[in-house]
């Protein structure tokens, strides 16, 4: 099980995190605190009236049969209050909502920047514990707050409007009822502190059973394999067990919580009983010490139960669940700050990659790169040297499946190469931080990303110095011009599911053109284009300044870089296109497919033209030795 290191787990951690949240909630929404105080006046009205109500209609029905209208009357007062009371619940909870559900936003942004974080910046493994955090433990949050600002404004209100109609209808009856309630508040009080460690370990229990889970099953092939059910059973068995246990030290505190209800809530009721008698020599009436009955048990008692479980359920759960995600967020800002504090960065997005001067060259070199999809599967990319000089245009072919995309993940350091190393501009990508590595390279997938924002945001998000001139650069560059006009502009609000594949890959084509990355990664980026787009697209990297790698999926691609890479199992072949169609057989049999029989080197699949450059009369050149950068012919 993990446990927090360096916290001191005493009260007042928890009893700081229910205030900070409350006060910093109520803060950031004061005109729905405010109507959610006005409203719970209104919804507490009834507690007002009952007590009064009840004595007068007590009174006029002893009083004999001439006074029954009056009893009624009184009655009748009484549900007109009730009436006004639920209009004012009603409206309550919609308040309500509105400064609750904030706090789950802000939680689940938190949390995912947090996990992101700790493995970008501080290389730790992934964090298995962020599901239940982002999941369970964030609705948790959302629940327990709700229930506690509802348990803390209806204590407030239920018992200021029960003391004050006490106060109006009998105050010496005052001096006997309000011991029981503070003795019931003390008793409470000392239950906080085993109430915050038992509800402290169900949650880390949780989070164990929830990280136990995920390792058994990602290798439940390899537990098979190995013959290791038992071991993994008695594994996940002793979280299981552990949290059983955590979860009934909860309920057992729950129980205790019941003793400072008895004692606050139940004892008045016969105090005032044996009172009556002392109430009733010193004048006051029948009616008045039904009254009084009245407001201990539907506002006194009501109000005191409502605080014990609210801020001893809900309260100790919220304070020991959020303490638990700040602990497990990333290092930095989040953490010193309080949930519902404006941090200086927005959660969730990171800092723009500073720009490079055009002239600081970028090129890539793969020593010996070996990568595998596990420890004992067969090595995707094998002892692979590769040169790419700064400005060059490769585009990488072979069979699906052969490790294209696995091969820009590597130069892209998204994947970690299980041997060898990747240089870019001399210095290998893992001494590059996640700060300065986005300004290095940029790698568009298959599956482009668009969020929701604005188009310019979306085109800026690389570059946040990018002006509106700039942007028009970019996107008539990649063709997107139309797009961007049918759209409605720079300013119009976008989103994934409004556009179609080929939109939002012409929008992270438009992004990464404004990057200030010199090295440019396109796995496929243009695969839901057609082929003139396509054709578009590419000729602008290759214009733009810098390396330009593009995994081909259309000869066309091919044909218009000034190298071509051949991945084919265990070996790997380099050169031009006319070099390729003489050496290399599974570049013969790619380039028939995709030109369905028709000659390789004439036209793309749009019908362009396409004359092949001098550089292209290069010799083949075999990757298993170091490649050398092959300079332009001028």
């Amino acid at each position: 099980m993990r446990r927090s290191q360096g916290r001191n787990p005493g009260r007042s951690r928890p009893a700081r995190l229910i205030t900070g949240v409350t006060v910093s909630c109520l803060r950031r929404h004061p005109r729905d605190a405010a109507w959610l105080a006005v409203w719970s006046v209104v919804e507490v009205a009834p507690v007002f009236a009952l007590g009064r109500a009840l004595s007068g209609a007590t009174n006029a029905f002893l009083a004999g049969p001439g006074h029954l209208a009056a009893g009624f009357g009184w009655l009748g007062l009484l549900v007109a209050a009730a009436a006004f009371g639920s209009a004012g619940a009603r409206l309550a909870c919609r308040r309500l909502a509105a400064l609750v559900e904030p706090l789950r936003d802000d939680l689940v942004r938190r949390i995912v920047t947090g996990a992101v974080r700790r493995c970008v910046d501080a290389g730790e493994p992934p964090d298995d514990g962020a599901c239940a955090r982002i999941s369970h433990q964030t609705e948790i949050v959302r629940d327990s707050f709700g229930g506690l600002l509802s348990a803390l404004r209806l204590f407030v209100f239920v018992a200021g409007g029960a003391l004050a109609g006490l106060a109006t209808l009998l105050p010496a009856a005052i001096p006997v009822t309000i011991g029981p309630p503070l003795i019931g508040l003390a008793i409470f009080a000392l239950l906080v502190g085993p109430l915050v460690r038992r509800q402290r370990d169900y949650v880390l229990t949780e989070e164990a059973v929830a990280a136990g889970g995920t390792r058994i099953l990602t290798a439940l092939r390899d537990i098979t394999a190995c013959g290791g059910e038992e071991q993994a059973y008695a594994a996940v068995s002793r979280d299981v067990d552990a949290q059983a246990r955590a979860t009934r030290g909860v309920a057992r505190m729950a129980a205790a919580r019941s003793l400072a209800v008895a004692a606050g809530g139940l004892l008045p009721v016969p105090l005032v009983l044996a009172a009556s008698p002392w109430l009733l020599r010193g004048g006051a009436s029948a009616g008045q010490v039904v009254g009084t009955l009245a407001y201990l048990t539907g506002g006194l008692q009501p109000a005191l139960h409502t605080l014990v479980q609210g801020v001893g359920s809900s309260g100790v759960r919220m304070a020991i669940t959020l303490e638990r995600i700040l602990e497990a967020s990333a290092p930095g800002r989040e953490d010193r700050e309080g949930p519902g504090e404006e941090p200086g960065d927005e959660p969730g997005e990171t800092e723009a990659p500073r720009a490079r001067a055009p002239g600081v060259p970028d090129g890539v070199e793969l020593r010996g790169l070996t990568f595998g999809y596990g420890p004992g599967a067969i090595p995707v990319i094998r002892d692979l040297d590769l040169v790419i000089p700064d400005g060059d245009h490769l585009a990488v072919v072979g069979p699906s499946g052969v490790g294209k995309s696995t091969l820009a993940a590597l130069i892209a350091g998204t994947l970690t190469p299980g041997a060898g190393e990747v240089r870019l501009g001399g210095v290998p990508l893992d001494r590059l931080g996640p700060r300065e590595l986005p300004g290095r390279r940029v790698l568009i997938p298959q599956e482009a990303y668009v969020f929701d924002g604005t188009l310019g945001e979306n085109l800026a998000y690389l570059n946040q110095d990018a002006t509106t001139a700039d942007l028009d650069q970019a996107v008539g560059a990649v063709g997107m011009r139309d797009l961007a006009e049918r759209i409605g502009g720079y300013t119009a609000v976008v989103g994934p599911a409004v556009l179609s594949a080929g939109e939002r890959q012409l929008i992270a084509l438009a992004r990464a053109y404004l990057s200030p990355a010199r090295l440019v990664l396109l796995d496929e980026a243009t695969c839901h284009l057609d082929p003139a787009a396509e054709a578009v697209a590419e000729r602008a990297f290759a214009e733009r300044p810098g390396t330009l790698v593009v995994i081909a999926h259309r000869m066309s691609s091919a044909l218009r870089a000034r190298r071509i890479l051949v991945l084919d199992g265990d070996r790997a072949d380099a050169g031009s296109h006319d070099a390729l169609l003489a050496d290399s057989a599974l570049y013969r049999d790619l380039a028939g497919y995709w030109d369905q029989g028709r000659a390789g080197r004439g036209r793309d699949r749009a019908g362009q033209s396409q004359p092949a450059p001098s550089a292209l009369r290069m010799a083949s050149t075999r990757v298993r030795a170091p490649v050398l950068p092959i300079a332009r012919e001028m």
